[in-house]
């Protein structure tokens, strides 16, 4: 994922200065989301595309916690507009939460968030789906791709159920 809209490919994020301004000198980069598109079944029962409309996000790469591990914080403005192929409706979903990510050699990640994201879900605790994850979470990401949504605070809204 470029971090992410999570298993789909989207950066997570909170306000934050713009990323021209947050980048001059501060070590923030900015971190663009690319728009994508996901097969009927995969997440939702029929074909989704997703595309910024608002992306402020920006990195910024941290020590590494060990040997062979990447960390990685994100923040910024971040509103996905998310398609039902099939009839056209859809949803604006304000995904600029904030995310401390850690990147394995094996493909696995951790991340530690504050606020929503975008969490497309094909194995994990969650029901298949795409979902914006909001609270003071944490997501944990096999080698395979599978999500595990876990803390004190969650809080999830189907985006499949809002433009089925």
């Amino acid at each position: 994922m470029t971090v992410l809209t999570l298993g789909l490919t989207t950066a997570p994020a909170t306000a934050a200065p713009p990323a021209a301004v947050a980048s001059r000198g501060s070590g923030w980069e900015p971190a663009p989301s690319a728009p994508w598109d996901v097969p009927a079944g995969e997440r939702c029962a029929f074909p989704v595309h997703g595309e910024p409309i608002v992306d402020e996000v920006v990195s910024r790469e941290l020590p590494p916690p060990a040997e062979g591990v990447t960390r990685t914080a994100y923040k910024g403005d971040l509103v996905i507009r998310v398609t039902n192929k099939e009839t056209g409706a859809h949803y604006d979903a304000d995904v600029s939460g904030t995310a401390l990510v850690d990147a394995y050699a094996s493909g696995a990640q951790f991340w530690r968030v504050v606020g929503p994201v975008l969490v497309g879900v094909g194995e994990g605790n969650l029901a298949r789906g795409l979902y914006v994850v909001d609270g003071a979470y944490t997501i944990d990401i096999s080698p395979t791709g599978t999500k595990t949504v876990a803390g004190p605070a969650v809080r999830t809204d189907s985006i499949c159920a809002r433009i089925d």
